[in-house]
């Protein structure tokens, strides 16, 4: 195979892995500026994955799916607002605890409605989420160079892809030319001018909490219903975290989470395609290792080689209105 056909076919792959990662970033992109850390993002797409699946396969119905999806990692984001808003407790422990109980709940749910060890039933395609072929695809596969980027790179992927990757200037376009998103970068870096200004801090925050939440209901959707025919026990596999790393890695900016969330996922992409592989001086690399290297690439950047990254000023402390 020559090497052209290799990185296309390294490249799909790297798009389609990126896809929730990229989607969970901006997610977290969103509470962080508006001073609300989500280590919860874990949690929030599994939850999502398992409620995709579930009323997909219920409904037959993939528009179906994609609304519980959302639905239920909003009402997660709230449930971690309420306890780090409203309460004022601890973001970090509010998160974890999110983790935790949606990984327990829906392997439980999922053993007791479908008796398939926490799957949910294989979905049909009427349940999943096809893929677009953009115009003239099979008319320039046969270009050279050209053709197979277009038609085999840029076409052919799930809506959710195309959604993610126009999320970025989206996303950016919100924070820095809106007045909501101004708004909440404020509130992130100093949330009492916020208020002296007459702004609800607490709504504020409460909006970025329901933004983050859409954004993670529709990776999960995308695990559950594009990537896989269904819901299976733990399948997000830690894509919430390394999503969390992408997002300090970029230094909390969305085009930088773009490539950071790309250079995750080629590794991702590449562990899968090179496992058992035997490399010229090196020979066969344990699977084990080649499918830890995205997360030991996330702990050699976060340990200092990614410069200086500052976070939002107010990230992580409760707001308390000053009397």
């Amino acid at each position: 195979m020559d090497f052209f056909q290799v990185f296309i076919e390294l490249a799909q792959s790297t798009v389609r892995v990126s896809t929730p990662l990229i989607l969970a970033a901006l997610a977290g992109l969103f509470t962080e500026r508006a001073g609300v850390f989500d280590i919860g993002l874990e949690g929030k797409m599994l939850g999502a994955a398992f409620a995709a699946g579930t009323v997909a396969f219920l409904t037959q119905s993939v528009a179906m799916g994609l609304g519980a999806a959302i639905l239920v990692s909003v009402l997660l984001s709230l449930v971690h607002g309420y306890a780090s808003i409203t309460q004022r407790g601890s973001q970090i422990v509010s998160g974890v605890a999110i983790n935790f109980v949606v990984a327990g709940s829906t392997v439980i749910l999922g053993e007791a409605w479908f008796r398939q060890g926490g799957r949910t039933p294989a979905l049909m395609e009427s349940g999943r989420f096809g893929t677009i072929k953009l115009p003239f695809a099979d008319a320039l596969r046969e270009v050279p160079i050209l053709g197979p980027l277009y038609s085999n790179l840029l076409s052919g992927h799930s809506p959710l892809t195309y959604l993610a990757f126009l999320m970025v200037p989206a996303s950016w376009w919100i924070l820095y030319r809106t007045r909501f998103g101004l708004r909440l970068r404020a509130v992130g870096e100093n949330p009492g001018a916020v208020d002296t200004a007459g702004i609800s801090v607490i709504w504020l925050r409460y909006r970025a909490v329901i933004c983050c939440g859409i954004l993670c209901g529709i990776a999960g959707a995308y695990l559950s219903l594009a990537a896989n025919a269904g819901f299976t026990k733990g399948m997000t596999a830690g894509k919430g975290y390394i999503a969390l790393a992408a997002l300090i890695f970029a230094k909390w900016r969305p085009k930088n989470i773009l490539f950071a969330c790309l250079l995750f996922g080629f590794l991702d992409a590449f562990a899968i395609r090179y496992q058992g592989y035997a490399f010229p001086l090196i020979g066969k690399v344990p699977v084990q290792l080649m499918q830890a290297l995205p997360y030991i690439l996330t702990v050699i950047l976060l340990a200092g080689f990614i410069g200086k990254a500052i976070p939002p000023k107010a990230g992580g402390v409760p707001y308390v209105k000053e009397r």
